[in-house]
């Protein structure tokens, strides 16, 4: 079986009526927010509301996603689109600063750059990997590779610029 056969097929089977066939090259790969599945999302379909595979609760890509140590791979190397992940702390106060602005720019860029969240305290090890020393961090990524870093709190412009320097 390949890797790809273990995903999910979001909403984009004939169980949920949309057709399979695929014809844009924006991917996502992403873990359901209610059951942890690795959903494959077309980004080009996100108006049609894709769905988890597994448990069909909607998968909403208009807002950052979580990912964890155990996700985070996956989800950076296979997206097609660059991928912004926000290190933070919930006890954090410039990330709690940074979590709307992080939501407007999600909403904006929906399906052209995807906007994650890892919670440092609770998935060390990805933080330990990407010498995080300092929080908030934003990393841009395109597949898998680090393009480019941010620590601490932006204004609402140059968190803008660093999303369009992908």
């Amino acid at each position: 079986m390949n890797r790809d056969a273990k995903l999910g097929e979001g909403s984009f089977n004939s169980r949920h009526g949309y057709n399979a066939v695929m014809n844009d090259n924006r991917k996502a790969t992403v873990a359901c927010p209610f059951c942890a599945t690795l959903n494959r999302v077309d980004l080009s379909r996100i108006a049609q509301h894709p769905k988890c595979g597994n448990c069909g609760k909607p998968i909403l890509l208009d807002r950052p996603i979580a990912v964890s140590d155990a996700t985070f791979e996956r989800v950076t190397t296979d997206t097609t689109v660059p991928v912004l992940v926000d290190f933070y702390a919930d006890w954090c106060g410039p990330c709690k600063m940074m979590a709307p602005l992080l939501d407007d720019v999600a909403r904006k860029h929906a399906g052209e750059v995807l906007i994650a969240k890892l919670d440092t305290d609770r998935n060390p090890s990805t933080g330990m990997r990407f010498g995080i020393r300092g929080i908030p961090t934003m990393i841009l990524f395109r597949g898998g590779q680090e393009i480019a870093r941010r620590v601490g709190a932006v204004p609402p412009n140059d968190l803008e610029t660093f999303v369009n320097s992908a």
